[in-house]
């Protein structure tokens, strides 16, 4: 038996902080982009006009962030009953490539300027001051988004929120160049310069390559895939798991299990009841997970389907009432469950207590139907419950 469920969570919500924070860090990132750029221009520094493109690259990273977030947000559909998370996916894939790109441009023009003197630029005093404030403001900008990211579990603003740490650390490396220059190195602020464009290009790297490798339905890291095998193995009746597979999508997670029960021949309500347990006990451990589907097993078919060839509760019926038809108290049953182990069937039936008057008459019957029935070889036994 397999049971899937849902978290039901809030996606408007979602989007609603996700666009508050993304709002905030708008607002910072345009005038700490035009800043740097009107500085940078103004106080003659390659580097922190470098530091104001990273700082206008997140501006457009921001908007492209609300666009993602408000279309992720929508809830599943016929078209699309996962959800719609993996916009958000595909959305991390662009930013990534689109700092590449932004990182290719400024090293462009540095190498241009370390190759050509003449085009070295002499920053002011000024240039340094407007570093260390984009450095202050966008450590805030960072751990603001990523505590709101971690908690909400949106790739996206994961993302967005890597992009004004790097702004940070790029501003560093520009005031550490325009420094340098002020102290006389010549080469320092186009070297800087550099130094910020490799560090865009890495952060534009590894996020593009995480989100590349969720879009090709990448596993939980082994270690949470471990303790959700814990997690699992703890609830009462599930002696293991095999087949345990998760994925991502658009930050949230997968669960796809099949648990071993400790007796095969408990009742549908009873395995439904350890799977619902199961699911609930593993969307409250972990807030990531968005879903869980558990299938039940009486047995490890893992690597075989032992009851492949068996036929399905009608056919067994009509062989069953073939084999008893000239036994009149089989007319009488009033339940027949059927079990498939290994490979057989395991057939119990239940009469009606006044047919067993006295013990030789009980056994008689026990008999009568057992031994015809044991006739056929996809038959393990048939047991003979009065009650």
């Amino acid at each position: 038996m397999t049971e899937s469920t849902t978290k039901d969570t809030s996606r408007s919500d979602r989007y609603k902080q996700i666009q508050k924070v993304t709002i905030v860090g708008a607002i910072v990132n345009t005038v700490l982009a035009f800043a740097k750029l009107i500085l940078g221009y103004i106080g003659n520094s390659q580097a922190l006009i470098a530091d104001g493109v990273h700082s206008f690259a997140d501006l457009v990273s921001d908007f492209v962030v609300l666009w993602a977030a408000k279309h992720s947000s929508k809830e599943a559909d016929d078209e699309h009953p996962y959800g719609h998370g993996r916009i958000e996916t595909v959305v991390s894939v662009l930013l990534g490539f689109f700092l590449i790109a932004v990182a290719a441009g400024i090293t462009a023009d540095a190498v241009m300027s370390i190759i050509e003197p003449g085009l070295l630029f002499q920053p002011e005093i000024i240039t340094l001051l407007a570093a260390f404030i984009s450095i202050v403001a966008n450590e805030g900008l960072f751990r603001y988004t990523i505590n709101v990211a971690r908690e909400i579990h949106s790739n996206v603003l994961h993302a967005n929120a890597w992009h004004h740490r790097t702004d940070a650390i790029s501003s560093i490396i520009a005031l550490v160049g325009i420094g340098g220059t002020l102290l006389g190195f010549t080469f320092f602020d186009a070297v800087a310069a550099v130094g910020v464009s490799i560090l865009i290009a890495k952060v534009g790297w590894d996020i593009a390559w995480s989100s590349l490798q969720e879009l090709i339905d990448k596993g939980m890291d082994p270690e949470k895939v471990k303790d959700i095998e814990d997690v699992i193995t703890s609830v009462d009746g599930v002696k293991e798991v095999h087949m345990l597979r998760t994925r991502m999508h658009g930050g949230q997670a997968f669960v796809d299990v099949h648990i071993i029960i400790n007796n095969p021949t408990i009742s549908v309500s009873e395995g439904h009841h350890i799977s619902a347990i199961v699911q609930h006990k593993l969307m409250d451990s972990f807030t990531e997970i968005s879903d869980v589907t558990v299938h039940i097993d009486p047995e490890d078919d893992e690597l075989v389907i032992p009851n492949r060839g068996l036929e399905l509760r009608e056919k067994v019926l009509e062989k069953l009432n073939f084999y008893w038809r000239e036994i009149p108290v089989s007319k009488k049953i009033k339940r027949i469950t059927l079990h498939y182990l290994s490979g057989k069937i395991l057939v119990e039936l239940e009469l009606p207590l006044e047919l067993a008057t006295t013990t030789d008459a009980a056994n008689r019957i026990v008999h009568d139907l057992t031994a015809i029935a044991a006739r056929d070889n996809d038959i393990k036994e048939v047991k003979v419950l009065f009650g």
